[in-house]
């Protein structure tokens, strides 16, 4: 959505969403866990997942989001389901939500994508999720044309996770807000998937990198249906991730407001561009999270 085309549409509810991040509302603050993504640790779960939760506990971290599941083997990093939940139990770890591999099924028979949905639910199931999650689009699909599709695909897959007593999220990355004529990628998935049904999960890198809108414009617009975030820093120079406090992106004047987003869960992560190794960039954010932007939340 265009910035002009969003300001006439939203009328007086963006004047509130472009206040000060403190002045939004006199609120109790809600109080939120940690929370990861675990792909930011990827190469140290591959090697010793047990060991690296462990790690990732002491530096404050309670609450995971998860990617990678095994829907034949019904495996999470290489343990069964129920096995890799007693692992999370025994660490005091919760997993409120879950990356999965939806963009294989986009052009796939009905069927098989169902297949797979109830695949995800029981895996998401086993450790007591809230939310199963659409990651991201292949760039084979990355089209105009493909995102009436996906609308409706997101629409079918809402309605089936929904029955299954869990939500259903989309998470968007840049090329979602690349601007066709007027209209973006984004803009269709707002417009043509049901708010009851698909949740969204804002990335609040990709939105200050590539979208025209901020944050608390996206909220504005669909107040109450950003129900997860992602949290991570631009590089100054790059544009590449970088851990948090040593970006561009100024999370004090940036960040919705949770009550208003209806959040329910964020994540701290970075996919790459370490300083010194993924372990120690988890630390670092974590450490600038807590000194720095946790009073927010």
């Amino acid at each position: 959505m265009k910035r002009r085309k969003f300001i006439q549409q939203s009328g007086l509810g963006l004047s509130a969403a472009l206040l000060p991040f403190s002045c939004v509302s006199n609120r109790n603050p809600q109080v939120y866990k940690m929370g990861l993504q675990v792909y930011s640790i990827r190469d140290a779960m591959a090697k010793d997942p047990i060991e690296t939760l462990k790690k990732a506990t002491a530096m404050g971290y309670e609450d995971l989001e998860t990617y990678g599941y095994d829907t034949e083997k019904g495996t999470y990093y290489g343990y069964k389901a129920k096995e890799f939940k007693t692992i999370l139990d025994d660490l005091n770890l919760t997993a409120s939500s879950g990356h999965y591999g939806f963009s294989d099924y986009l052009m796939r028979p009905l069927d098989d994508l169902n297949r797979f949905v109830d695949q995800c639910i029981i895996g998401a199931d086993a450790l007591d999720k809230s939310y199963i999650t659409w990651p991201w689009l292949a760039p084979e699909y990355r089209t105009l044309e493909t995102f009436k599709p996906l609308a409706k695909k997101l629409n079918i897959i809402g309605e089936r996770v929904n029955k299954a007593g869990l939500g259903f999220a989309y998470h968007n990355h840049g090329f979602e807000f690349k601007d066709y004529n007027g209209e973006t990628g984004y803009d269709i998935i707002l417009q043509d998937t049901d708010p009851s049904l698909v949740k969204l999960q804002m990335d609040l890198y990709w939105v200050m990198h590539s979208s025209e809108l901020t944050p608390k414009e996206l909220v504005a617009d669909q107040p109450g249906r950003y129900v997860m975030w992602h949290i991570k820093d631009m590089d100054k120079i790059t544009r590449d991730y970088t851990e948090l406090g040593n970006g561009s992106i100024d999370y004090h004047e940036i960040m919705p407001d949770p009550k208003a987003s209806g959040l329910d869960f964020y994540y701290l992560e970075q996919g790459g561009n370490f300083a010194v190794n993924s372990m120690q960039s988890i630390a670092d954010s974590a450490d600038y999270f807590k000194k720095n932007l946790m009073k927010y939340l």
